[in-house]
């Protein structure tokens, strides 16, 4: 075990992150959570149709008490049979035998009692005892619960039957520490997660008559984090070992490195944090008993694998996923000599890498800039944000006709795993929309002008803005003023926009009854004035 201090932090950071801790920690965030603090599940999902008690009994774990119907049937040389129930005192009278007493007797005692008694009277015979029916009984549901009641069960319910049944629990409630106080005082207390998680049936219990269930609030943690199968902040439990916690968890995951497993811990002055290594080992042969506030951390082993893919798509020979090595590969190397190289009528002018791996990192000015309108921005935020706009994320620089025709080297990229090779088809074609006669694509030939392309779309339409006309690059997706714009290429979009039309006549109508409206109110209060003067 290797152990490491960490200094002391300055007061007020340490705390604000105690804090922040505490509140992080103080609702713990596991799956299960759900099954008993939201309502909807409780009373929606496939358990409401289940009532509780259903199904078989234990005979070890099971106490009869009164109310309980018991079968006996006796066979020697007549067969004799009884449908008995136990009275209020606990007692089972049988005929012929007397009175016996099964007070605070499991379901498989009783039956030993009952067969002793009866062979004390009767010699050679073939002795069948079964519970018949079960009886109901009243437990108390108290503390950090949506509604504290006594609820009658069947005798058979367990714990988990109880929360079921109710009407649930709070978001802070503890499902790990849950106090049950039976009718003679005796208090134990059950992890249900244990059972929930792993399927220990001994966290949950048979109810018993006159039980007191007691949920208690949230008040300490612990936490595992890291390559386990269900990381996640758990209440802490009373000698609760480190491996109990990782089983709790889900286990490892593949990834995971066990040979070094850290557990931060807060020492007695709740500042400083100090670490503790252990391997997988240590924690199965040794008893390493958690404490409030402990951090299990199970860190990934290095490059675990990761693969190292690229995809090709386009006008290729073949299309596909291939594997790459890493730092090694270069671009022109994989095109010419896993790809094949390109096919007829591809545009190594369009063709473009985009590099997935740290891609996805956000842009915070870009997304303040997007939620704020055009009026409010300076403008150089405007231009940031049409830029921005226009780039396809991840998209590396690399000219592929310098590449592959110009063997220029300096173009050749390095692969990485994750990036994504795409070639289109060569466009022959500018592309016309907007207020034209006939929208749509133009074969390409170097010679015309735009006026010309818009004249072999039929002309303007009727409501052509004329001296606003834009080309919006193929290769950049720029908007190009038509005086700024040096040449056409293809793929070029030629944009004539519209002209704004006048405001329709019913909205003109609208508007002059209102005018009208507000001068007649006018011209009625001043007529009203004039008259009460004159009087």
């Amino acid at each position: 075990m290797i152990v490491k201090a960490v200094k002391p932090l300055p007061l007020l950071f340490v705390s604000f992150i105690l804090f922040i801790n505490t509140f992080s920690q103080s609702f713990p965030d596991y799956l299960e959570r759900s099954l008993t603090t939201n309502k909807d599940t409780l009373f929606k999902g496939y358990l409401s149709d289940v009532s509780p008690g259903e199904g078989s009994i234990n005979p070890k774990l099971y106490f009869v008490g009164p109310g309980d119907k018991i079968f006996i049937s006796i066979r020697g040389i007549v067969e004799q049979n009884f449908n008995l129930q136990i009275n209020q005192e606990g007692g089972l009278y049988i005929p012929k035998v007397g009175l016996i007493s099964l007070l605070n007797q499991s379901l498989e005692t009783a039956k030993s009692s009952i067969k002793e008694k009866i062979l004390d009277i009767y010699k050679n015979v073939e002795i069948q005892i079964s519970l018949l029916d079960i009886r109901k009984i009243k437990v108390t549901f108290i503390g950090i619960v949506t509604k504290p009641a006594s609820y009658v069960l069947i005798s058979n319910s367990k714990l988990l039957d109880l929360i079921l049944q109710s009407y649930g629990l709070q978001s802070n409630s503890d499902l790990r520490n849950i106090k049950i106080i039976d009718k003679d005082g005796e208090t134990k207390y059950y992890d249900l997660v244990s059972f929930l998680r792993l399927g220990n049936k001994e966290c949950n219990p048979y109810l018993r008559e006159g039980d007191l269930v007691i949920i208690t609030s949230i008040d300490k943690t612990v936490s595992i984090v890291g390559a386990v199968k269900n990381p996640g902040t758990f209440e802490f439990v009373n000698n609760e070992t480190a491996a109990h916690l990782l089983e709790l968890a889900g286990g490892f995951l593949d990834k995971a490195r066990t040979d070094t497993l850290e557990l931060t811990r807060f020492l007695d002055d709740y500042k400083t944090i100090k670490s503790f290594y252990y391997s997988y080992e240590d924690l199965l042969n040794n008893n390493i008993i958690l404490q409030r506030g402990d951090r299990l951390i199970i860190r990934e082993k290095p490059e675990y694998l990761i693969e190292q893919f690229v995809t090709v798509s386009g006008f290729v020979k073949y299309q596909g996923i291939y594997k790459i090595t890493k730092d090694k590969t270069t671009l022109k190397e994989l095109i010419t000599k896993d790809v094949g190289g390109f096919l007829d009528n591809c545009s190594l002018k369009d063709a473009y890498v985009i590099r997935t791996v740290g891609s996805n990192e956000k842009d915070p000015e870009l997304d303040r800039l997007k939620s704020i309108p055009r009026a409010d921005m300076t403008d150089d935020e405007y231009d940031y944000l049409k830029q921005k706009s226009r780039t396809i994320k991840g998209k590396m620089v690399v000219d592929f006709e310098r590449l592959f025709n110009m063997n220029d080297l300096s173009e050749n990229l390095i692969l990485k795993r994750g990036d994504e090779i795409f070639v289109p088809e060569e466009k022959k074609y500018v592309s016309l929309v907007g207020q034209v006669i006939n929208p749509g694509n133009i074969i390409f030939r170097p010679a015309l002008t735009i006026e010309d392309y818009i004249q072999l779309a039929g002309g303007f339409g009727w409501r052509a803005l004329k001296g606003d006309i834009r080309v919006i690059k193929a290769n950049t997706g720029e908007w190009v003023d038509e005086d700024d714009v040096e040449n056409l290429e293809p793929g070029d979009i030629i944009w004539v926009p519209e002209d704004p039309p006048n405001p329709r006549f019913w909205e003109v109508f609208q508007r002059t009854l209102a005018v009208f409206g507000q001068v007649a109110t006018v011209i009625a209060a001043t007529v009203a004035v004039i008259i009460a003067v004159r009087k």
